[in-house]
């Protein structure tokens, strides 16, 4: 089977590449010699069956950051049939050496120069076959996000592989990297006969926008304001849509699953309606909202506004002893921590690094929203639910921003921030379609593991003893609830919502199945049973320490294979617990102290 290794700078449009050729194909590994997981998909390439590798995007191979280690461990360890390039029309100039590098490797290699639209939009053109003259490699001016000339990349990459000739193997490309290959006059050369540019690159719109958006005093606001009108559009959208969902699973519990396992013996009968089913069926039903929230977010990211707010941010993020890249970083631990922590891999700084990677478990992940939709569902009106949640995303920010202070000093960085401003754009109905569908797989993947095993473990503790009475504190999960209830008794939580926050450590998913087997009952029962039985400050104060405290198992996985440090896993395991206590204590006391 052949072997391509798909290259790029970042922001070049490379992932979008890698979904629009892999589909649905695409699968995370370990390769060998490489210490972190890269996206691999098998693809028909004419005749070929290949396997297309995404490496991490660089500006140089060179470098010294660990994304640029690991494209150099990975083409001097492994054999590549082709490589296939990707760069970014509108700023060729700036990113062509990078061609020039891979070239004095000897590898087959592919230019694919993608976001052409915008290249033409700019008024620059670009002589392709003359470039692919003068560099020696065919060149192709495509666009991976409309798919413009996809399938004549997709032939150019197949007539290579064909070839299967002028293939340096992995000793001589250890062997070309030690050589020095000074490309600036060259490269000059092409830039000079085979791409017109205009005298000066002006988008009238971009400009607009940036007056107001970037404006030093406006900006931050309006970034936060549209922030919260986003969460309000998510509720008012999603909220009939989750309703919907309850109402079919209420339907599908009393009409299909209940007379069903009337015959069955009663333990297991009781495992799958209270346990399986009343877990599983009260997560399945905040997937719309979830769902919402991720199609909204990829247009509000691949639009260019996110890389605009780290912009606005980094004046104050270097308060704190970090820098805008951190903020990137944080927003994108919003989605899942994990991804977030890996991309801190563009930091040069193991400072700089390590700090943000403290700080990013403590971002609003997905797996916390859906506890907080449900939540607020119960406690609050519809009115008030978008503003707590917010005061949610805010409170995440208060508790990085204050982390990031206190640890500023032990893990210092001077590294200087670079930052290019991407134009506005707007993704297609793909890309929206594709991000939402991939957050859809990655809950119901997580749903048949740790979801199911979660909710069964709570039911076996809330049921045994065999001989007491379900839940209560005479089982198994009570008695653990009384162990931990001197310590989460002055925050408000008592002891049936300590045992979902136990589960939440191994996923935050789990905690509202946990909930719903632990009350025995789903959908608006279990909103209903639980609006009774505790009162908005203790919600409040049980949201709080969910955002807070301890991050599930995959983050600390994560975190321990990045950093390479039981200490600083320890650390990252140990102060979110003690943040949580403290936040929850002042909040819960300071309301119960002024009558609430």
């Amino acid at each position: 089977m052949k072997r391509i290794a798909l290259l790029g700078m970042p922001n070049t449009g490379k992932s979008t590449l890698f979904n629009r050729l892999s589909g649905a194909s695409a699968r995370v590994g370990n390769w060998p010699g490489i210490t972190v997981d890269l996206m691999s998909a098998k693809i028909l390439l004419g005749g070929h069956i290949a396997e297309l590798v995404d490496l991490p995007g660089l500006y140089d191979l060179q470098g010294f950051s660990d994304d640029e280690q690991v494209v150099r461990n990975f083409l001097t360890a492994h054999q590549v049939d082709l490589v296939m390039l990707v760069l970014n029309s509108s700023q060729i100039d700036r990113q062509l050496s990078l061609a020039l590098q891979i070239r004095a490797l000897g590898l087959p290699t592919l230019l694919l120069l993608n976001m052409g639209d915008e290249a033409k939009r700019a008024g620059i053109s670009i002589d392709a076959e003359k470039m692919s003259q003068q560099l020696k490699m065919p060149v192709i001016v495509m666009s991976a996000k409309y798919g413009d000339n996809c399938p004549q990349a997709l032939q150019a990459a197949s007539q290579l592989l064909d070839a299967d000739t002028g293939k340096s193997s992995p000793e001589q490309v250890v062997a070309l990297f030690e050589v020095e290959n000074p490309v600036e006059q060259e490269l000059e050369q092409i830039i000079r006969s085979t791409v017109t540019m205009p005298m000066e690159l002006d988008d009238a719109l971009t400009n607009r926008l940036d007056r107001i958006l970037l404006h030093p005093w406006f900006g931050l606001p309006l970034f936060f304001a549209a922030m919260f009108l986003l969460f309000q559009l998510i509720f008012t959208l999603g909220a009939p849509l989750q309703d919907g969902v309850a109402w079919l699973l209420d339907h599908f519990r009393s009409a299909v699953l209940e007379p069903g396992m009337s015959s069955a013996p009663a333990w297991m009968s009781g495992l799958m309606i209270n346990g399986v089913f009343d877990g599983v069926g009260t997560v399945a039903s905040f997937v719309p909202i979830i769902v919402i929230f991720f199609l909204v977010m990829t247009i509000v990211e691949d639009s260019g506004y996110m890389s605009r707010a780290a912009f606005l941010m980094d004046s104050l993020m270097a308060k704190v002893g970090m820098d805008g890249r951190g903020f990137v970083m944080i927003l994108m631990g919003f989605g899942c921590n994990v991804p977030a922590l890996m991309g801190t891999r563009i930091m040069r700084s193991r400072g700089m690094r390590l700090l943000t990677m403290l700080v990013i478990p403590l971002s609003l992940c997905s797996a916390r929203l859906q506890v907080f939709v449900f939540m607020t569902a119960i406690l609050f009106s519809p009115r008030q639910a978008p503003l707590v949640l917010f005061s949610m995303y805010l409170m995440s920010f208060a508790t990085i921003f204050l982390t990031a202070w206190l640890f500023k000093g032990k893990l210092h960085s001077s590294e200087p921030f670079i930052l290019e401003l991407p134009p506005y754009r707007f993704p297609t109905a793909r890309q929206i379609w594709l991000r939402g569908w991939h957050e859809v797989r990655h809950f119901l993947r997580r749903a048949t593991k740790f979801i199911i095993i979660g909710v069964v473990l709570v039911w076996a503790l809330t049921n045994f003893p065999a001989d007491v009475a379900p839940a209560s504190e005479a089982s198994y999960a009570g008695q653990i609830g009384a162990f931990f209830e001197p310590i989460l008794q002055p925050i408000g939580i008592d002891a049936k919502l300590a045992i979902a926050l136990i589960f939440g450590f191994v996923a935050k998913e789990i905690v509202i199945g946990a909930l719903a087997v632990i009350y025995g009952v789903q959908g608006e029962a279990l909103q209903a049973l639980m609006g009774s039985s505790i009162d908005w400050v203790q919600g409040l104060s049980f949201m709080l320490f969910t955002l807070i405290y301890t991050p599930c198992l995959s983050t600390i996985a994560t975190i321990k294979s990045e950093s390479r440090s039981w200490p600083y896993t320890a650390l990252a395991l140990a102060w979110p617990m003690l943040l949580a206590w403290l936040v929850s204590f002042a909040v819960y006391q300071s309301l119960r102290a002024l009558g609430f």
